[in-house]
């Protein structure tokens, strides 16, 4: 795999430790010097690349710019509690459960689930979404509001399913796999489809680094081998969307523009329920 980068001349040092660090995930980055990144520099040159500047490590294409900033996320953990939060309710996050993420994204799902007390494995297939969260990471690792629950998040460069087949052979058990995967236009409910306002900017990008036909995780798989290891599946999505895998959930939470489908263990699903 190969990607670009474009970067000023004095982030030299860091393009060539991001260049070392792809490599070994094995992907070749070819940087490209620029005076000036800016919003017009981005519009001339639409073809997908990463840009490292002052804001960090970013996607950009099309004449956007984007990166999983989990620092712009500490409003929102400011205003979360346990009581206010539905995904709080749907993944028992008061019992300070063991929780995987098996469908990174930009992970800020993640980011509210470790701060609201579960210790997270966060699994992305994609080097170069992987990268852009370790970055993200770093950065929070050095915030002192964030530093105490970045303790409390693993990134693993792993395939989901194979990790999870490999918790399986091992017989590994965890408290909850959370799933949140990419959702395409083939599976929303068509009336809610042309109701749908436009794809926010980051999830624009990710549907490019990660199509459809391509990278993208559709999840149905995954609930299968999650129902395997953990004594909660709980599967994010918009509120009309289809059931995952075609599979009825035992529970529901439901907001207004998402809801929460809840899959336990047989025999425990009324021991479960918040």
């Amino acid at each position: 795999m190969q990607m670009g980068c474009w970067y000023p001349a004095e982030y030299a040092q860091p393009f060539q430790q991001l260049q070392t660090r792809l490599a070994e995930l094995n992907v070749q980055l070819n940087g490209q010097v620029v005076e000036k990144i800016n919003a017009r520099f981005l519009r001339l040159n639409p073809d997908m690349a990463l840009v490292l500047d002052e804001d960090g490590l970013s996607l950009a294409a099309n004449g956007m710019k984007m990166q999983p900033d989990w620092r712009a996320e500490i409003p929102r953990l400011k205003r979360a509690s346990l009581k206010s939060e539905m995904i709080a309710r749907a993944c028992q996050l008061g019992e300070k459960p063991t929780l995987i993420d098996a469908t990174a994204g930009l992970g800020h799902d993640s980011l509210l689930m470790a701060y609201l007390g579960a210790d997270v494995r966060l699994i992305e297939r994609h080097p170069i979404l992987f990268v852009l969260l370790e970055y993200s990471k770093a950065k929070a690792e050095q915030d002192p509001f964030l530093q105490s629950c970045m303790q409390r998040i693993e990134l693993i460069y792993a395939d989901s399913n194979t990790y999870l087949q490999q918790l399986v052979q091992q017989g590994e058990q965890v408290d909850v796999v959370y799933l949140d995967p990419m959702f395409p236009q083939r599976d929303q409910n068509q009336q809610a489809a042309k109701k749908q306002a436009q794809v926010k900017k980051q999830m624009q990008l990710l549907h490019m680094l990660l199509p459809e036909d391509g990278e993208m995780d559709l999840g149905d798989q995954l609930l299968h081998l999650a129902q395997q290891i953990a004594k909660r599946v709980i599967v994010k999505r918009p509120r009309h969307a289809v059931y995952l895998a075609d599979q009825t959930p035992d529970h529901q939470w439901l907001g207004d523009a998402c809801r929460f489908d809840a899959y336990f263990p047989k025999g425990q699903i009324c021991n479960r329920i918040e």
